[in-house]
């Protein structure tokens, strides 16, 4: 392994990939940038009689806007600070952001207020079934928009490779979903076991526990699971515990 350790990156090719690689760069590392996640979407909006609207992402809150939704009285939450940045920038009012920024972080800031209430949760097609499942739970009325759908990008697997050669040195998983397709990724290419060796010589970061029980369902060892759920702690503490390069 080279003295400047290689970080795979899997953030959606836009801004995110960008900052993504930045950071990763200033915290002395070389990024292997391969985005896991295209966006196709849907076109649709919130629906117009829900008491709260839930978006838990800032691709949500860019497409929202892209096609036209014009919020009433609603009581608007977003999931974490860059979701509720993008409504902002978008012009819309955010009115809650839980301090856990995650599916059951909302859920928690939430539930004693719902009971009765009808809740529109607009994501992915992807979205976790926490969330959904505890607003139920907690007797909110909840309907789910899909925005946009969660596609794996044709030419994506450039980290699988890496890793299968044994070449990588670290790996920061945002989702589920960038878990799983790293792996189809990998199958494609015939060299799902090797990339999975490289994984267990590396040093694994996900953002939250539901990426890291979809992770080890699927063979991968977690090493990296920080307390804030955002790519700027997982960048920070997964380049962190990379053992050093010099031993």
């Amino acid at each position: 392994m080279s003295d400047t350790p290689t970080v795979a990156v899997f953030r959606p090719d836009d801004d995110r990939l960008e900052r993504a690689v930045e950071l990763l760069e200033r915290l002395g590392a070389e990024p292997v940038p391969d985005p896991m996640l295209a966006v196709e979407a849907t076109g649709t909006t919130p629906r117009t009689d829900a008491d709260y609207v839930v978006f838990t992402s800032k691709t949500g809150a860019e497409l929202v806007a892209e096609a036209g939704w014009e919020p009433g009285d609603e009581i608007v939450c977003a999931i974490g600070p860059a979701t509720a940045d993008a409504l902002r920038e978008e012009g819309y009012a955010v009115d809650l952001v839980p301090d856990e920024f995650t599916s059951s972080g909302l859920v928690d800031v939430l539930q004693s207020e719902v009971g009765g209430a009808r809740v529109e949760v607009a994501r992915s097609d992807h979205g976790s079934a926490v969330l959904l499942e505890g607003l139920e739970e907690a007797g909110a009325y909840v309907h789910e928009t899909i925005l946009y759908r969660l596609v794996r990008p044709a030419e994506s697997g450039r980290s699988a490779e890496l890793a299968a050669e044994g070449g990588l040195d670290a790996a920061c998983f945002t989702s589920s979903l960038t878990v799983e397709h790293f792996l189809e990724a990998a199958a494609q290419r015939g060299i799902r076991e090797d990339a999975l060796e490289g994984l267990a010589d590396a040093t694994v970061g996900v953002i939250g526990e539901p990426t890291a029980e979809t992770a080890a369902s699927r063979g991968v060892d977690v090493d990296v699971v920080p307390e804030e759920a955002t790519f700027d702690a997982l960048a920070h503490e997964t380049v962190a515990a990379i053992p050093s390069q010099s031993g």
